[in-house]
């Protein structure tokens, strides 16, 4: 499993410690907001548009060589840019990052559960994203420090390297997960199983998630600031959201293991949690934002790896891949969706308002329709029963 966790954090490390160094390079444009905002869209765009069809990839040929080929070409990508130097191939370089991460993710994912059976998915998946929020959390502070030693090309350098040993180890250690037979699925059969209520409910549960991390990432700090707050007390913010997502991640998958709380139970209260965590941003002061930090955080930790084990319950064996990969597209809506909803609400009213608007819809996210009593998402034996017919 210690690969496909290596997966999961050069990803996030190469989202995040690119985009957190991108506008020193871009301010001698005249259009340099266009420029810096295209560079960054370039590669969750990617991510967007690829993702399920990469997923879907997976099912056919397998997930491990759609988990290489993706690590390959993200090492190749990055090297691109390392070698040339210009920015010119800036955009080359991250279009091809973004396309590349859209294969390993949803392949290690897919991986994550085919290798481990029910009983143990949800420690799994909580350690997966437990790396993956190291990632995000040590890509701006890492990058940051290569690329004032060393300019972009050393970050791109570092990149290629983590990718190039992450692809040779996860050759080495990785078991073959070969697809399993399926039925012909249609267009409409693809559209009625992905409309059901145990792909809905988690997979809107995980976007509302993701969408409150990225406006707590990106708009706590701008509170604080509106606070009179000193940069070290809004950087101590968003590193306490941080680490509160990623401590929680491997503790609400063991609880599942172990039988303590239920996805559905567990979900519900993960957003209970983001959306009072977003309501009390609005709190005067250092307490409220750190206050507010803690339950995003927490929130989003707990739905995380219990969404991503629910996913895998409730989808037939065959289309892992297919469903994570759908999956991972709801998240990067909400990545996206998240902050440009808080800016838009904010514009018109204030940055409270922005960020209460953003609690209501976590908190609407407990009514999306859920899977009926007796499901895989809330049976664990189903789901039991699911793994042994796989074997």
């Amino acid at each position: 499993m210690w690969p496909l966790y290596a997966a999961g954090f050069t990803t996030a490390f190469g989202a995040h410690s690119v985009a957190a160094n991108l506008g020193r390079f871009t301010t001698g444009h005249h259009d340099s907001l266009l420029v810096l905002g295209g560079l960054l869209a370039l590669y969750d765009g990617a991510e967007v548009l690829l993702k399920p069809v990469f997923g879907t990839l997976a099912d056919r040929v397998g997930a491990r060589p759609v988990l290489l080929g993706g690590l390959i070409a993200f090492a190749a990508a990055s090297a691109l840019f390392a070698v040339a130097d210009h920015t010119a191939w800036l955009w080359a370089a991250r279009l091809g990052q973004g396309a590349a991460a859209s294969a390993f993710s949803p392949a290690a994912s897919a991986l994550v559960a085919r290798l481990n059976p029910a009983a143990k998915r949800g420690r799994a998946f909580g350690s997966y994203g437990f790396f993956k929020s190291i990632g995000y959390t040590a890509g701006p502070l890492l990058g940051s420090l290569l690329v004032a030693v060393g300019g972009l090309p050393l970050l791109f350098t570092a990149m290629a390297a983590l990718a190039a040993a992450v692809a040779v180890w996860a050759a080495l250690a990785v078991p073959s997960a070969p697809p399993l037979p399926k039925e012909r699925q249609t267009v409409i059969d693809l559209a009625r199983r992905l409309g059901q209520g145990s792909f809905l409910w988690p997979t809107a549960a995980l976007a509302a998630a993701t969408a409150a991390l990225a406006a707590g990432v990106g708009f706590l700090p701008v509170a604080g600031a509106a606070a009179h707050l000193g940069p070290v007390a809004t950087g101590a913010v968003v590193s306490l959201l941080a680490a509160s997502a990623a401590l929680i991640q491997p503790r609400a998958g063991a609880a599942l293991d172990h039988g303590r709380i239920t996805t559905t139970a567990g979900i519900r209260a993960g957003l209970a949690i983001t959306a009072a965590g977003l309501a009390v941003a609005a709190l005067p002061g250092l307490v409220g934002l750190l206050l507010a930090a803690v339950l995003i955080g927490a929130g989003t930790g707990l739905i995380t790896p219990l969404g991503f084990a629910a996913l895998a319950e409730a989808s037939p064996a065959e289309r892992l891949g297919q469903t994570m990969g759908a999956a991972e597209l709801g998240r990067e809506l909400g990545d996206a969706g998240g902050p440009v909803l808080v800016a838009a609400v904010a514009a018109a009213s204030t940055l409270s308002g922005g960020l209460a608007a953003l609690a209501v819809l976590t908190a609407a996210a407990l009514f999306t329709p859920r899977p009926a009593a007796g499901s895989p998402t809330i049976d664990r034996e189903q789901g039991d029963q699911a793994q042994s017919a796989e074997r």
